[in-house]
């Protein structure tokens, strides 16, 4: 978790970067933004591109964290999907800003960083996978759709949500959550 100063920066970051782009935005106006020295920012942050990839490490680590821990919970498969669907659904929304930032930018990332992300990314796909192939071969999902199809039409609609979703819309990241996660069970069922 970073300290106060650290995530002022961040913060400033994910605002700027959202409003204007990762390119437009200069390194003076992310210090000024979070009233901050050069100095402070360069003690955390090494290059701009450091905090490009701390905006997704954190937003990836907390989702993997939220996942590990509601598979630890030993639900059946559809209350697990369920679980890891909705606290997916609800910390993007919550985070809608950090995800359209990495989502439109990430591709700015160099080699090791980029290998870093697709390794994380992998994990928790294949974790989601695991617990659909689970449901599917213990009978309590359907097995007309492949599981690997699935996991890419929920995560889909989870990468698309900072495209369509507003914090100040009618739907709270919550019912949203719970919508969405209906919506894929009922296609497994």
């Amino acid at each position: 978790m970073p300290g106060a100063t650290e995530q002022k920066i961040i913060d400033a970051a994910v605002r700027l970067f959202a409003s204007q782009g990762y390119d437009a935005t200069s390194v003076q106006e992310i210090v000024t933004a979070a009233e901050v020295t050069k100095g402070a920012l360069y003690h955390y942050f090494r290059a701009k591109d450091d905090l490009l990839f701390e905006i997704y490490r954190l937003l990836i680590t907390a989702q993997s964290a939220d996942m590990d821990r509601i598979i630890e919970l030993g639900l059946s498969s559809a209350d697990t999907v369920r679980e890891i669907l909705v606290s997916l659904v609800v910390s993007t929304a919550e985070r809608v800003d950090e995800t359209a930032v990495f989502v439109r930018e990430m591709h700015r990332l160099d080699e090791a960083r980029m290998t870093e992300f697709r390794a994380e990314r992998r994990r928790y796909h294949e974790t989601f996978l695991g617990v659909i192939e689970k449901g599917q071969a213990d009978g309590e999902f359907s097995s007309a759709v492949p599981a690997d199809t699935v996991v890419r039409i929920a995560f889909g609609v989870v990468n698309q949500l900072p495209v369509w979703y507003r914090p100040d819309g009618p739907k709270p990241p919550a019912r949203l959550a719970g919508e969405i996660a209906d919506f894929v069970l009922a296609g497994l069922r």
